[in-house]
């Protein structure tokens, strides 16, 4: 059965308003619903199968419960059948699996009748291995009446080695992830040759979350997988998956680098959705400044989802870190408990870290109804199947409007009604949030963004490339512009050679293994319980400082842990179970050095930088804090080496005098170089094809290597990814649209569409909007000399200049 079109009767559950209403009657409830937008029910559309489609698959599809499609699958279907590559981007819920499965299924049974040879072969890629291994079972379930011509398979990291082969020679869809593709199977192309050869379908599922530079290395990835089809006869079309998303056919080129028409009308019919905005309360404590302190997002999320789970509820809490899943689950269970000894084991954690076999598990407890509730990161915000959920908690806003819907429409699955209630943070932007509805409610969607031809993401990608087969000059155009530059560097680097027949690879190490393209790095931390040495699960590596350092608090499938020694060397934790009464929380001071200036322009008195320099991260202590109302109870120091990321970054510096004329006092420039380095990294997409979380900043009042107040923007990738390149050569439009894009904001002292950020590290203090806009107005009053004098517009445009020698760099999320 295709995911998002399982037809399940809601009857007898109370509705949407109902389960809100008896969240609220608890002591001082009602007053914590700042808001609640009621989006009505809708009808669903029908329409026809098109006539290419094997009358054994519609028959198929009718087996599983499904009489006819919605329009948008029937148009998504038609499109494919006639070879057009293309998006359907609709809600959550709205049956996009089926859309595409319909066409692959009727092209695999086409496939198995030739006479002589393998059949035709599909391609499923999923950004994760809960979203494959979903839609292997919901292939397996929708394919069984059509016999051995559909071979459904996982090939991933968990498939056993003994499994692969199978898979190479007889699997007719398999199903992997785009690291799998990079790593695995491009560069043994040679064994995938009947495979590849007989390649009629690429589905890319959830393609909005290949954004960024992730989304900018799985491009180059799609067209290596597109060169080596093309070397084996096969011209394969792709049928992409999205969330509702701004300009999704465009953002499907880019990232495939073919022509994608988007079907984008949801005629998939909609249960009611409540969606409920919900602040904690205040406590009795007091916090800095004596400033009243918040009830913590978790442990009112652990009550709401406690509270569902008693009225039978099927509930997913969604939140931002690993510790987060763990301990609502673990509050919740407690709380159960006390209630009905039967009902803990019916809420879980779900994460990244587990064990294969625990995921499995988990997944299966949660299709099948047995979970009644789980805290979960953002590994389920994607398709996975969990059709029948009534509820949906997001523990804090996820930093995109995409992403929030995404998650919300988790529930409602089935057309029933569903409820949504985001729990705000105490932080100025979920504060914000919650008293401002009209900032979720009436506005658009972000739009995806992706660079695959940013010349740090491509050049390693071009060495893999020529490793698979020599580059040739037929491949200029596949790889995008900057490839005729980049080759002769790569030559003069030796990593490439040219020869007759093209550019070789030269090394003897894996040119797929010179990047990761999700950027994660390093050795992942084996977490080891000490007293029977048994394997609990991974810490990935850029994490470990913060979340297994020793005297962390780690938990386990709501097992508590307390880490006894981080051993970084051999890249393990040992823990020992415990039972604090406390949860922990790293802290860590960060700081810039300039390394070296390679272009800079003055703006008067004022001057811009772009060079190299190096980020200094260090954990130097963590907090003790009391479980339900985050009270620190102590803080702790810990002696952890410092990590380094050597990066590009643009930077900006005035000096006392343009201060004083601003009438900026020493007392308001904290507040306002942080409001214009947040603005700034805010608008920097608009001139440099990034997205935020690709990038960071730093701003500082008086800087060692500078000697003056400086603004840092950072490309958060090692060695660089090029966008702050864009964003010197962009400066003057860019920062103009930053200090414009401040003083317009119709808010007093700064909300989210100005200066607060989704990922300060800082709280968001000191934050000075009045200041800001004064700061920008003393770095911009400058004569422009002629030949600079360009157009915003054409400067964001314009591309990095520089040469990119520093060769190919990993960049990760």
């Amino acid at each position: 059965m295709a995911k998002d079109q399982l037809p399940q009767s809601a009857h007898g559950r109370p509705s949407p308003r109902t389960v809100l209403e008896r969240l609220a009657t608890g002591a001082g409830r009602a007053a914590r619903i700042t808001h609640t937008e009621h989006l009505p029910p809708r009808v669903g559309r029908h329409a026809d199968w098109p006539d290419q489609i094997r009358p054994e698959v519609l028959e198929a599809i009718r087996a599983a419960g499904i009489a006819r499609p919605w329009e948008h699958q029937a148009l998504t279907a038609g499109h494919a059948m006639r070879g057009q590559s293309v998006v359907v981007a609709t809600g959550t819920a709205s049956g996009k699996s089926l859309a595409y499965l319909a066409p692959v299924l009727s092209a695999l049974l086409d496939g198995s009748e030739a006479p002589n040879g393998r059949g035709a072969t599909a391609l499923y890629l999923a950004p994760t291995k809960a979203l494959a291994a979903d839609q292997r079972r919901a292939v397996a379930a929708l394919a069984k009446p059509l016999g051995s011509a559909i071979r459904p398979a996982l090939y991933d990291g968990d498939t056993p080695f003994e499994e692969r082969e199978w898979v190479r020679q007889y699997a007719t869809y398999v199903l992997t992830n785009p690291d799998m593709l990079h790593r695995g199977i491009l560069p043994a192309h040679a064994r995938w040759a009947s495979y590849l050869r007989r390649l009629r379908y690429v589905v890319i599922d959830e393609c909005h979350t290949y954004r960024g530079v992730f989304g900018s290395h799985v491009a180059q990835v799609l067209r290596r997988l597109r060169r080596l089809c093309a070397h084996y006869g096969a011209d394969p079309v792709f049928v992409l998956a999205s969330a509702t998303a701004a300009d999704p056919a465009a953002a499907a080129g880019r990232l495939t680098g073919v022509q994608v028409v988007e079907v984008t009308d949801d005629a998939s019919p909609r249960g009611e959705l409540a969606f409920a905005l919900w602040e904690p309360p205040l406590t009795e404590m007091s916090g800095e400044h004596g400033a009243p302190v918040r009830r913590t997002a978790t442990a009112e999320c652990a009550d709401l989802l406690t509270d569902l789970v008693v009225q039978g509820t099927r509930t997913v809490a969604f939140v931002r870190s690993r510790r987060a899943a763990e301990l609502i689950a673990l509050i919740a269970q407690e709380k159960l408990a006390a209630v009905d000894p039967s009902l803990p084991s019916r809420v879980a954690a779900y994460r990244g870290g587990y064990l294969a076999e625990e995921r499995r598990a988990l997944e299966r407890d949660l299709h099948s109804g047995r979970l009644l509730g789980l805290a979960s990161t953002t590994a389920l915000e994607l398709g996975v199947d969990v059709s029948g959920l009534d509820a949906v908690l997001l523990a804090g806003y996820p930093g995109t409007r995409a992403s929030m819907w995404q998650q919300a429409g988790r529930a409602g699955r089935a057309g029933q009604g569903a409820l949504a209630i985001l729990v705000g943070r105490d932080d100025p932007l979920d504060t914000y949030l919650v008293h401002h509805p009209e900032a979720i409610f009436q506005r658009p969607v972000e739009s995806t963004v992706l660079d695959p031809d940013n010349p740090y993401v491509l050049a390693p990608h071009l060495c893999a490339a020529a490793a698979e087969l020599p580059l040739t000059d037929d491949d200029l155009t596949l790889f995008g512009p900057e490839t005729t530059a980049l080759l002769p560097q790569l030559e003069r680097r030796g990593l490439l050679r040219r020869r007759a027949g093209g550019y070789f690879w030269t090394r003897r190490e894996r040119a797929a293994d010179l990047t990761d393209i999700r950027g994660a790095g390093g050795k992942a931390v084996q977490v080891v319980e000490s007293a029977t040495g048994r394997l609990l699960g991974t810490v990935d590596d850029a994490s470990a400082h913060t979340s297994v350092h020793d005297g962390a608090v780690h938990l386990h499938q709501g097992r508590t842990y307390l880490v006894e020694h981080l051993d970084l060397e051999d890249a393990v934790a040992l823990v020992g179970e415990a039972d604090p009464d406390y949860s922990t929380m790293a802290r860590e001071t960060t700081s810039v050095s300039v390394l070296s200036t390679d272009l800079e322009e003055s703006w008067g008195a004022a001057r811009v930088h772009f060079g190299s320099v190096e980020v200094t991260h260090q954990v130097v202590s963590f907090l003790r804090r009391r479980l339900i109302t985050g009270e620190v109870l102590g803080e702790t120091k810990l002696d952890l080496p410092p990590r380094s990321l050597r990066t590009r970054a643009v930077w900006w510096t005035v000096t006392d005098d343009q201060l004083d004329a601003a009438r900026i006092h020493p007392e308001e420039l904290p507040g306002a170089l942080h409001a214009a380095e947040h603005a700034s990294i805010g608008l920097l997409p608009l001139f440099a094809t990034c997205d935020r979380w690709d990038i960071g900043g730093v701003s500082i009042p008086l800087h060692a290597d500078t000697g003056l107040p400086t603004v840092f923007v950072y490309d958060g990738h090692p060695g660089g990814a090029g966008f702050a390149e864009r964003a010197f050569h962009t400066a003057r439009g860019w920062l103009t649209a930053t200090r414009e894009a401040i003083a317009s904001c119709e808010c007093e002292f700064g909300c989210p569409s100005c200066v607060q950020s989704p990922k300060c590290g800082n709280g968001n203090e000191p934050l000075d909007k009045p200041a800001a806009v004064r700061l920008l107005d003393c770095l911009l009053a400058r004569e422009t000399p002629p030949e600079s004098a360009a157009d915003p517009a054409a400067d964001a445009a314009a591309g990095p200049g520089g040469d990119p020698e520093a060769g190919p760099a990993p960049a990760g999320e």
